[in-house]
């Protein structure tokens, strides 16, 4: 039992990269909400006022879930590379959001524009309105990690030749962006904010000296 387990720790101890992180950044997160209640800078921009209210895009937004912990746990279990660097991609801009946050107190006024129908999407969205407050929206965090994890499958060796994976994560990526703004979680430059802020930490994480280095050190794939 205890080689087995000493098996496991081996195998499969770097989850712990990811549960570690989660200690700091939910609480961090649920305090900034907490926290963030009135006096903020409002984000919003006149194109904002012409994107319309879209209930059906609540499918691709909470889809997001499954796409960012689905791409992470495939790549814990697949790839040790390709774990690790799209977990520092993701907690890297993670922690930058919530230091913007954490100085820069912000939200949108974009929920006032709309009523949530009585369809199931509509449903749906009175629920995410329900436990997730208009605040610290920029960068947007949901932007920022779907394209995130899109990157890490288009850069993974072992997904390389699946390009039916690779054209559905980049089709959901987009849908997933988009519904930030159709449901009016977010202001188009929360969007702008965390696609500049990919294009700033993507070349640190995939293309630097060191990935590269750590690419020929590193085993391509665990189990």
């Amino acid at each position: 039992m205890k080689e087995r387990l000493r098996n496991l720790r081996k195998r499969y101890g770097h989850i712990r990269l990811a549960l570690g992180y989660l200690c700091i950044y939910l609480p961090w997160f649920y305090w900034l909400e907490e926290r963030t209640t009135g006096n903020y800078t409002v984000v919003h921009t006149s194109l904002d006022d012409y994107i319309p209210y879209e209930e059906c895009f609540i499918i691709p937004y909470l889809l997001w879930f499954v796409y960012v912990a689905g791409t992470v746990f495939y790549f814990f279990v697949r790839s040790r590379q390709d774990y690790d660097r799209v977990c520092t991609l993701l907690f890297t801009g993670m922690t930058v959001s919530l230091l913007i946050c954490t100085f820069c107190p912000n939200g949108t006024d974009l929920r006032s524009q709309i009523v949530a129908g009585d369809s199931i999407c509509g449903r749906l969205v009175q629920l995410v309105h329900a436990v997730d407050t208009p605040t610290n929206v920029f960068p947007s965090i949901h932007v920022y990690n779907a394209v995130s994890v899109h990157l890490a499958i288009a850069n993974s060796q072992s997904l390389r030749p699946k390009k039916w994976i690779r054209a559905g994560s980049f089709v959901l990526m987009v849908a997933i962006c988009l519904s930030t703004m159709f449901l009016k979680q977010h202001s188009a430059l929360d969007v702008v904010g965390a696609l500049i802020l990919v294009c700033m930490i993507y070349p640190f994480v995939y293309h630097s000296e060191y990935a590269h280095e750590e690419k020929e050190e590193r085993p391509k794939a665990v189990g």
